[in-house]
């Protein structure tokens, strides 16, 4: 009798708990079928995929005014640029959605870039540069930026498009040059543990590089054109948007040098240096003509955070723990087979 009762309430706890589970699955299925069918209609399209967060003033207030009073925008370059919510594709839709709902009619009248980055990859650098450029172009709007800390290789690529470029005390600036991720030779390694390897290609130059072969003299050529092919373009691009910084300055002297934001200043990276972005606000509001504190200073944030939910990666769905191994940036495998303004000591 025990036995049966005992029988029963184990059966009984494990139908509950597989009710649960089979619960929780159907609600995970009909949010994804429901993200499936959403995302073909109209609405859903031109849904926006950031959401508000309102900063502090320049005085350190938080309020919300009217609906109607002007915008600051602050577009955070923060981090890695490549990975992903700091590549071109999420900036750029950040300063379209910037138009758009209740930003329309013209609400945003400046851009202020806050910056705390080591750089990232060549393309990316380019592509977040061009889009505030182009931003700044069409809508007549003053981009200021303020680099609370590192602004180095891409993140001082993209400070190019900014008007005036401000520093705390404690900010490192410069790194104007190009990096590829290392090239490993693994050739001696394998004739010591007996491995053979064959690598089958077409094309002049395909597997230039192969490092399961060894190399042959200049067929890093083509490899070391692309770079100085992206280093000119970022020398010149510094001489025409920094004038202080002559192109014999910057290519003999500098280098890809880093300096501490006093003498960044001095060489003509920045124009501001010991300064708060209370003040970097100031200054925007009194060049867009804001005299008093009717308006809003905000930065867009995604608000897709429940991709997450249906990730390989995700363990509530695997039942599995991801334990992992912390990578320098330039070995990040984001970062592989990709040219890079990017600060790293080796």
């Amino acid at each position: 009798m025990r036995d049966s009762i005992f029988y029963s309430s184990i059966k009984s706890l494990f139908v509950s708990f597989c009710a649960i589970i089979g619960l929780c699955l159907g609600i995970f299925v009909i949010a994804a079928l429901v993200g499936v069918i959403g995302n073909n209609s109209e609405s859903t399209k031109l849904a926006p995929e950031n959401t508000e967060e309102i900063l502090p003033n320049a005085k350190g207030v938080r309020k919300i005014v009217s609906d109607s009073a002007p915008v600051i925008l602050q577009i955070n370059i923060d981090g890695v640029i490549g990975m992903e919510g700091l590549d071109t594709k999420s900036i750029k839709k950040k300063l379209v959605e910037s138009r758009e709902g209740d930003y329309k009619d013209d609400r945003v009248k400046a851009l202020l870039l806050f910056i705390d980055s080591p750089g990232g990859t060549v393309t990316d650098s380019d592509g977040i540069f061009r889009a505030i450029l182009d931003y700044k172009k069409m809508y007549k709007t003053p981009v200021y930026a303020y680099i609370d800390g590192l602004c180095a290789s891409g993140a001082m690529y993209i400070a190019l498009a900014a008007d005036k470029v401000y520093s705390n005390d404690v900010g490192i600036i410069g790194s104007v040059g190009v990096i590829a991720p290392t090239f490993v030779n693994l050739t001696k390694l394998l004739e010591k543990v007996g491995v053979d390897a064959l690598t089958i290609s077409a094309g002049k130059g395909k597997d230039a590089m192969n490092p399961m072969r060894p190399w042959k003299p200049g067929e890093d050529k083509n490899y070391q054109e692309i770079i100085q092919y992206y280093y000119n373009d970022f020398v010149t691009l510094v001489t025409e948007h920094r004038p202080l910084i002559t192109k014999e300055k910057l290519i003999n002297d500098y280098g890809a040098h880093i300096f501490p934001a006093g003498t960044a200043k001095e060489y003509g990276y920045i124009d501001e240096t010991g300064a708060q972005i209370s003040i970097v606000l100031d200054d925007l509001l009194k060049k867009v003509g804001i005299e008093d504190d009717n308006y809003q200073f905000i930065k867009l944030e995604s608000t897709q955070w429940w991709k997450g939910l249906f990730t390989a990666q995700a363990s509530l769905l695997t039942g599995k723990i991801k334990h992992e191994f912390s990578l320098s940036p330039e070995a990040d495998l984001m970062m592989q087979n990709k040219f890079l303004y990017l600060y790293y000591p080796q």
